[in-house]
């Protein structure tokens, strides 16, 4: 089979991939960095997030979670709550903690604009997972603007961290700055 070289449309080139537009994504980027380390934050020190009775609120969303996959057309798919009943709730603790700071590194990690698209992936993935457990609120937008900036990584963090970052690093498929003169012996 011939393969068929498709050419990316100029818009999305220039959304995703022009500097130029960076202020756009440090605008979203900051808004949904924001937004995280708020939810992150109003957790931390509660005493049933992350105090002597850590799980216990995640325990109460995930029993709601549960309750939502009865009727003819359930809000919480029966494999999740599988999920839920099976892995979440036996670990509310664990996974009680893992939100708490989840929630803070991903907001810091994009109001600083470092690893942007790895905070992006990781802020998108918790949403996705709210909104399997029924919980709507902003996670559709957050999401949603978690996905773009996933997009955009290249130049969503151009203005931040990101832009010393990357560079020195690199990326899996290509080496920064640190990794470049390496000998292997």
């Amino acid at each position: 089979m011939k393969y068929i070289n498709i050419v990316e449309s100029p818009l999305s080139r220039f959304l995703f991939t022009n500097p130029k537009i960076s202020w756009l994504w440090f605008l979203v980027r900051v808004y949904i960095g924001v937004e995280w380390l708020l939810a992150g934050w109003g957790k931390l020190g509660v005493v049933s997030w992350t105090g002597d009775q850590a799980g216990s609120a995640l325990a109460g969303f995930a029993n709601g979670a549960l309750a939502k996959t009865a009727g003819a057309h359930p809000d919480v798919q029966v494999w999740y709550g599988f999920f839920l009943e099976k892995f979440v709730l036996p670990y509310a603790g664990f996974w009680s903690h893992l939100v708490v700071y989840g929630e803070i590194l991903v907001g810091i990690a994009l109001i600083l604009g470092a690893f942007t698209g790895i905070a992006a992936f990781f802020g998108g993935f918790m949403n996705l997972n709210y909104l399997l457990a029924g919980a709507v609120s902003t996670n559709p937008i957050l999401l949603i603007f978690g996905l773009f900036i996933l997009l955009a990584w290249r130049v969503s963090g151009f203005l931040g961290l990101d832009y010393f970052i990357l560079p020195f690093f690199g990326v899996p498929w290509e080496n920064g700055k640190l990794f470049l003169n390496r000998k292997t012996t």
